[in-house]
């Protein structure tokens, strides 16, 4: 029939249908994603001259995120980094702190799984590597703001939060922002967990993670990632030893480091100073600074997590004039959150932290940047001085070295380039807080416990350094430092003492009487001079002098019942019922000592003290010699008895009747056939290591088989239920009554919805009345059960229903 003749039945042919509208849009989408990575493929990374975003070839979605950030001009690692990240390149990239590194790896990863079209379905496509949980949740907020029109599913996975509910969404993500500690801890735990598909690894603050901290982390999450990928590692200093990038399996990585070419590794704008301050003024100088500078924001960077507490409460009780704040690794996940979201938003206040604020964190508008502790390295240095002067803004820097410190830093800083200036503190403006906070401990016992605490915190943190051209705990010191911190005296710390006195704690007895006997009356004097106010009663008692002088009486005692001279026979023979006071002392039957009695002594009196040794015959072996009384005793029973006289083994037949130990030694000779110890070791664990490895792939797919058959379950159901012509609607919710003990005023009920989220609702059963407990609640039931008309068919039974009603 032609195309416009009418039908039989009189009425026009409908017009043909127009194309779906979903199809053209997907047609218009792979024609654009095409069309760009043909302009990645063809964009010139050296010859290009890029200023702004728009002058590469990205995606609609990535500009349009970037334009609603208010991020439209290029820093120079952005410029020169992210050009060769798009065609895929692996990169090692180091810039100066505040140079803006977080673009330079968020805006490739949306771009190349863009290109690649990747869905929630393909599974995790890109994994971000942070040191710390406050730079891990910067990064994902900024993840969040640029890829705000793109359709990836993004997570942040970190410690401190509940791992069931991160198991429970982590199969969807194909974006994950996370912490090394959590991540291998989903990799080994959460079954539906896959990354095998994974596109790209970045590494945030990459010489932080690839340090000795996070060594083994690192090496175990690469192990469960494809060695086909994009790897991209960022940090203000960045590593180049060949075994860190050949851990991480890089591919010819393109090395982009922007201010190696200038004159110092800080920014141009930050004011560096230094000044020497002796330990126990160090507090004094902080408080004079903070006093003095009321209207600035700053950062105080300490060495411990204690000291941290000790000074913010210690000067949160002298209210200096400004808020403060304190973060370190001890606080609690909600807590650290909140304390950064507070310093961020805030104008003027002093935040107290360790180095887990040091790195990577974007505080806008720092003024200050106050290193009351002497950083481990200068790229610690480098780290903490960058939470200023970021984005070309101003800043100041001011790091305060203890007289032993300052000649080692100085050479450190020189090789690094970086310019410090001598400063000095006026005195005029120099106030001593001592008193005041050794008055606050005294009065509180809390806060002189947390003085201890960052006491020794602090000299163990010294002690422990790597440089110990630059660090010298025995150099420190620690009396003035302990006064300055409000205690009477500065507490024992083992391992600075051990190290002078391990080798006399091991010497014999005999070499320590000799030594202590030629001690000089200058150590003694020492000894004495010593503060006893902060040594418990039991230190003073045992640190007497003249412990060797003893009383009449003591001496008389020991005279008559400690020795071995001739009273000793007629003293017990005089008062035998003073036998608990005697000392009596046993011998082996070899001693040496046994011949050291006085000339007086009788042999037969030596025979008696010395003790009778037993001896147990054994069938076939050497006579058992029972020389104490805890051993005689132990084999009066006949199961030890048997354990000596080869009796009570377990045995095992064979085939043939032979009897066999359970657990047989091997013969020497069979053992070195097989090779040398050390070898069959390692093949041992090598096999026991592949059989693991072997039965955990078989429980991860056993897992995952399981939860693909309940999807393959409910997908069945839920198209069973559309043919049989059930409503959407109600498979939309699921209610599940969950009753909540305790409740008086009716339990209450949790709903469950399909899309994750819980809702609390009440239940439909009648509230208790106030005047009604459990007993008129169960009379009320059999009261209930006992309705309807009560038949009489006696004298009995009425007289039964008259008195009930009556009373």
């Amino acid at each position: 029939m032609p195309p416009h003749s009418a039908s039989r039945n009189g009425k026009a042919p409908k017009p043909p249908k127009p194309a779906n509208a979903r199809t053209l849009k997907r047609k218009r989408q792979e024609e654009s994603i095409s069309s760009l990575a043909q302009r990645v493929e063809e964009f010139d990374v050296k010859g290009s001259s890029v200023d702004g975003f728009t002058d590469l070839p990205l995606s609609e979605a990535t500009l349009s995120g970037l334009s609603s950030s208010h991020f439209k001009t290029l820093t120079d690692i952005q410029s020169r980094a992210i050009p060769y990240a798009l065609q895929g390149r692996d990169i090692l990239g180091a810039a100066k702190t505040g140079s803006g590194k977080t673009l330079a790896f968020l805006v490739p990863v949306l771009e190349n799984l863009y290109r690649k079209q990747w869905t929630e379905y393909d599974g995790l496509g890109a994994l971000i590597l942070s040191p710390t949980r406050e730079l891990a949740i910067q990064i994902f907020e900024v993840l969040r703001k640029i890829g705000r029109y793109h359709t990836f599913s993004a997570g942040l996975v970190i410690g401190g939060k509940s791992l069931q509910e991160e198991q429970e969404r982590l199969g969807r993500m194909n974006i994950l922002v996370c912490t090394p500690g959590r991540m291998l801890q989903h990799m080994d735990q959460t079954a539906a967990f896959e990354t095998d598909h994974i596109q790209m690894l970045v590494l945030d603050e990459a010489d932080r993670i690839l340090d000795m901290g996070f060594q083994s982390t690192v090496d175990a999450i690469v192990d469960h990632l494809p060695k086909e990928r994009q790897t991209m590692l960022f940090s203000a200093t960045q590593t180049k030893k060949v075994s860190d990038l050949a851990r991480l399996s890089l591919r010819d990585p393109e090395y982009i480091a922007v201010h190696e070419s200038a004159t110092s590794a800080t920014p141009s704008t930050l004011q560096q100073n230094y000044l020497v301050t002796p330990l126990q003024d160090k507090l004094d100088t902080l408080w004079s600074f903070i006093r003095s500078n009321l209207k600035a924001k700053t950062m105080v960077f300490f060495s411990s997590g204690k000291q941290v507490r000790f000074v913010y409460e210690a000067f949160r009780h002298m209210q200096p004039g400004v808020s403060l704040l304190h973060l370190h690794g001890r606080q609690k996940q909600g807590a650290r959150v909140d304390i950064t979201k507070k310093f961020a938003a805030s104008k003027h206040s002093c935040l107290f932290a360790t180095d887990i604020a040091a790195r990577g964190l974007d505080f806008p508008a720092v003024d200050w940047v106050i290193q009351l502790d002497c950083p481990e390295d200068a790229d610690t240095y480098i780290h903490r001085v960058g939470r200023t002067a970021r984005y070309e803004r101003n800043g100041r820097a001011v790091l305060f070295l203890e007289p032993s410190e300052e000649e080692g830093m100085l050479k450190r800083f020189e090789q690094k380039k970086i310019p410090v200036e001598k400063i000095n503190v006026r005195a005029k403006k120099q106030q001593s807080i001592k008193n005041q906070i050794q008055n606050m401990c005294f009065k509180d016992p809390q806060l002189k416990y947390l003085g201890q605490k960052a006491f020794i915190s602090y000299v163990k943190s010294v002690h422990i350094q790597k440089d110990k051209d630059v660090f010298k705990v025995k150099e420190l010191p620690l009396e003035e430092f302990a006064a300055s911190l409000g205690l009477p005296g500065a507490p024992r710390i083992k391992f600075v003492k051990g190290e002078d006195t391990k080798s006399k704690k091991n010497a014999p007895r005999q070499m320590a009487v000799v030594s202590s006997d030629d001690e000089s009356d200058e150590d003694e004097e020492k000894k004495v001079k010593k503060d006893d106010t902060v040594r418990t009663k039991y230190d003073r008692m045992f640190e007497r002098r003249n412990q060797d002088v003893l009383t009449d009486h003591y001496t008389k005692l020991i005279e008559e019942d400690g020795t071995l001279g001739a009273n000793t026979a007629q003293t017990a023979d005089a008062d035998e019922d003073n036998d608990f006071l005697s000392v009596k002392r046993r011998f082996d039957a070899g001693d040496e000592n046994l011949g050291a009695f006085s000339d007086n002594d009788s042999d037969s009196d030596a025979n008696d003290l010395a003790p009778k040794i037993k001896t147990v015959q054994i069938d076939g072996q050497e006579p058992l010699i029972i020389d104490s009384k805890r051993r005689e005793k132990l084999l009066k029973s006949k199961k030890k008895l048997l354990k000596f006289k080869g009796k009570g083994k377990k045995l095992v037949y064979d085939s043939d009747g032979n009897p066999h130990e359970v657990y047989e030694m091997e013969d020497e000779e069979t053992f070195n056939s097989r090779g040398p110890a050390d070898a069959q070791r390692a093949k041992f664990l090598e096999l026991e290591a592949e059989r693991t490895r072997l039965a955990d792939i078989r429980d991860k797919e056993i897992a995952k088989q399981k939860k693909r058959e309940k999807r393959e379950q409910k997908k069945e159901r839920a198209r069973a239920e559309k043919q049989a012509g059930a409503g959407v609607g109600a498979r939309e919710r699921v209610a599940v009554l969950a009753p909540y003990e305790g409740d008086e005023e009716g339990d209450a009920m949790s709903v469950a919805s399909s899309d994750g989220g819980v809702e609390l609702a009440r239940p439909a059963k009648k509230q208790k009345k106030w005047f009604q407990d459990d007993s008129d609640d169960e009379g009320g039931k059999a009261k209930k059960k006992s309705k309807g008309p009560v038949q009489v068919q006696t004298l009995e039974d009425l007289e039964a229903l008259a008195s009930g009603l009556l009373g």
